[in-house]
């Protein structure tokens, strides 16, 4: 497939910014690289005093992760979720939402089939863009501009990713900005701890996927690295006439950690990922009609359609372990992001949402000899900055855990945007009628300044375990808006908030037995206003959970096997949910940008998550899984959004997007060579709009179940080939209307691989 850039994505650069924030963060990342010095060089002469009382080196960086382990799950006071790389393995999934169909109180909405760009939610929070929770890799902010522009387009390669962590309630209170939903950790490959370690994954499948997946790393005495190259694209398996709809992304990421003493007391870690993808994305999706008649078309309208972007990764962590046990983590980074989606926005002169799907499937369908239809083509460039210095202490006294924390936060997004007109004749050609000029589709600046503290404790009395702590958020959020200044020499339009919040949290774990644990939790939820919103409403909620968890060895006679069972119910009482107005969610395109508040929300469930395995005989083993979510959630008040997927909302009705009933099962069969698993995923019937009753059919996705197939078989003791298969049944589906049309989900995909260790 050929992917050549029909509009090239202009980055702004600084020196056309406001670089008061810039600079006063390159001021503090001076002092604080300066601090971090004199702290390593200290502690470099304590430690050559403690070495004879060193036993053992320390191995790498820690706690980058939050739980590190499957066996910490038990221990954690709320709902609590980790996901190793032989879990993330068994299914070679390049798609995040596939795997986080694993975990209970996690919902997603599909949407490019490819999970290039993710929609995921927690307990009802919402799932556009992953905007209302807090996405991190290796314990930074992973979002563009998590404060002042949450709801972007970028997010962690999932192939690459060797574990992830996901925390719900108050587990997850250290970590913000958006605390009421939950936290995704996603961890970066590790560097081996061997003197050499490598890996290659090359796979190929139907749709013109391919893989190339490659690592090499090792440790010495004082030091170690790892480098790391991902190439996978594919051609699509959608049709567009004198169009394409594949992707193509790179991702490449290294690591070096050197220790500044014989004893690992101290020790230093770069980090750097780069990465970049081109896919001819759209956001128009088709009539119902049209489905029905030919599910994987795209309008001609929309062959001009891409999504482009770059990122850059700088980080930098310093760990100091102290002579009294505890350790202190410090931790630098900087992340720079640029995109731009150039897509149809406005066909015939009418908004996708308005009308405009129903003129490019009318014109497709039979348009005269000499007649042509406007398409409007909006270039949707924009760049992010995000960057800090956070530093976080833990340590123990008469057996209790502690743990204090603060971050320094800087985050903006630049939006520089224009729009192209082009006639499209009834050959399906587009022809170019007027380039825009850039800046004067929008241009403004929306920035964010945050610091945020947290003190948590776990203190230990036989049975119980008591974790309690709070979060304190300080923030100041503006939005400059240049107009018609396209070289920003003026006075911008300003518009400026600052909020601060207290965020308390408690729970409580109580061994019933060695397998039995009943926990509870409380926390208060938060996300701050955005620069769009016109009250400067915080979102807030109290949040509570209950529940029980076992783990331990379950005996049935002639089978014995270990099993991991837990149940847990929440209730999130929201006094403001915020909703944003995006282009992703069939906003009307006047209202870009706002934020709405909806007042009172309720939203109530339960999770329940099971798993067992045992060995049957000497030559097999069965393992068996699944997760179950129900939720019910609902508006409170009446009001009218302006918000497409909300539109006029009466009190009572149900909050659309947010499925009822989800349930994920899984059965493993593996033998002495070889293994094959099984997954079904059922998503219960949604909404598409907020309401309650019985469901329009044009405003429904219905319920459906997937099913997942994957086998490997081991060559030699590093080698192995594998197959998979995503939609075993090649069921044809509805992801979502959000864009004013339907989209579909991804067809049967199959894959064939090899792999290799070293």
């Amino acid at each position: 497939m050929s992917f050549q850039a029909r509009a090239p994505m202009v980055q702004t650069s600084l020196s056309r910014k406001n670089l008061n924030a810039t600079n006063k963060l390159s001021v503090l990342t001076m002092a604080v690289t300066a601090a971090l010095a004199a702290n390593m060089f200290a502690g470099t002469a304590i430690a050559q005093q403690e070495q004879a009382a060193e036993s053992q080196p320390r191995q790498g960086i820690e706690r980058i992760n939050i739980l590190g382990s499957a066996a910490a799950v038990n221990e954690a006071p709320g709902s609590a979720y980790y996901m190793s790389e032989e879990e993330l393995r068994e299914f070679e999934y390049t798609d995040i939402m596939r795997a986080l169909g694993n975990v209970p109180g996690v919902y997603v909405l599909e949407e490019d089939g490819w999970g290039l760009r993710p929609n995921i939610g927690m307990r009802g929070t919402g799932v556009n863009r992953s905007d209302k929770i807090t996405v991190m890799e290796d314990g930074i902010l992973s979002a563009p501009a998590p404060y002042s522009a949450p709801a972007a387009y970028y997010f962690p390669t999932f192939a690459r990713i060797e574990a992830m962590e996901i925390l719900k309630g108050s587990s997850s209170i250290q970590y913000g900005p958006r605390t009421t939903g939950g936290v995704l950790n996603l961890v970066s490959r590790s560097i081996p701890n061997e003197d050499l370690a490598g890996f290659v994954d090359i796979g190929a499948g139907e749709h013109g996927f391919g893989k190339l997946h490659t690592y090499m790393g090792g440790s010495g005495e004082r030091a170690g690295g790892v480098f790391e190259v991902l190439r996978y694209q594919a051609d699509g398996f959608k049709d567009v006439a004198n169009g394409e709809s594949g992707f193509y992304r790179n991702d490449i990421m290294s690591k070096v950690r050197v220790s500044l003493d014989d004893a690992g007391r101290h020790q230093v870690e770069f980090k750097f990922k780069y990465s970049d993808e081109v896919s001819d994305d759209t956001y128009m999706g088709l009539t119902d009609a049209d489905y029905q008649a030919s599910p994987y078309a795209r309008y001609a309208a929309s062959q001009l359609d891409e999504m482009s972007t770059e990122h850059t990764l700088l980080q930098a962590t310093h760990q100091w372990a102290l002579a009294s046990g505890g350790v202190l983590t410090s931790a630098i980074y900087r992340n720079e992001f640029a995109r731009n989606w150039y897509k149809a926005d406005q066909v015939g002169g009418v908004s996708l949402s308005g009308g405009g799907l129903e003129l490019a499937s009318a014109f497709e369908a039979g348009a005269a000899a000499d007649e042509t239809l406007s398409v409007r083509v909006k270039n949707n460039n924009r760049s992010y900055l995000s960057q800090g210095v956070q530093t976080q202490y833990d340590f123990a006294i008469n057996g209790n855990e502690y743990v204090l924390g603060a971050r320094y936060h800087e985050d903006e997004e630049d939006r520089f945007q224009w729009v192209d007109l082009y006639d499209m004749d009834a050959a399906l050609n587009m022809a170019l009628v007027n380039a825009g000029v850039p800046g004067t589709d929008a241009n403004r600046v929306a920035s964010a300044e945050a610091f945020a503290a947290f003190a948590k404790a776990r203190m230990y009395f036989d049975a119980l375990t008591l974790d309690f702590g709070a979060r304190v958020e300080d923030i100041k959020v503006k939005r400059e808006d240049f107009g018609a200044d396209l070289q920003r020499l003026g006075t911008p339009g300003l518009r400026e908030n600052s909020t601060s919040a207290f965020l308390p949290a408690a729970g409580l774990t109580y061994r019933l037995t060695d397998s039995w644990v009943a926990l509870a939790g409380v926390q208060k939820g938060f996300a701050p206003a955005a620069p769009g919103n016109n009250d400067q409403r915080n979102e807030e909620s109290w949040n509570y959970e209950a529940g029980v968890r076992y783990a331990g060895t379950l005996d049935f006679g002639y089978i014995s096997g270990d099993a991991r069972f837990e149940v847990i119910g929440f209730y999130s009482d929201y006094s403001n949910m915020h909703g944003n107005c995006t282009a992703a969610q069939g906003c009307d395109l006047s209202n870009i940008g706002a934020q709405v508040n909806a007042g009172e929300v309720e939203v109530m469930g339960v999770e329940v998550l099971g798993a067992y395995s045992y060995a049957l005989n000497d030559a097999l083993d069965i393992a068996l899984d699944a997760a179950y979510t129900f939720t019910n959630a609902e508006f409170q008040n009446s009001f009218n959004s302006n918000i497409g997927i909300w539109g006029n909302v009466t009190a009572g009705d149900e909050i659309p997007y947010q499925p009822e009933q989800q349930l994920r099962t899984g059965v493993a069969l593996k033998g002495g060579l070889w293994s094959l698993a099984l997954n079904a995923r059922h998503l219960g019937e949604m909404r598409t709009v907020a309401g309650v009753g019985n469901v329009a059919a044009d405003e429904k996705i219905a319920a459906r179940t997937l099913f997942d197939m994957a086998a490997r078989y081991q060559l030699t003791d590093n080698q192995s080939v594998y197959v998979s298969v995503d939609n075993l049944t090649d069921k044809t589906y509805i992801t979502t209307r959000m864009h004013g049309g339907v989209m579909v989900g991804k067809p049967r995909q199959f894959n064939i691989g090899y792999q290799a260790r070293f």
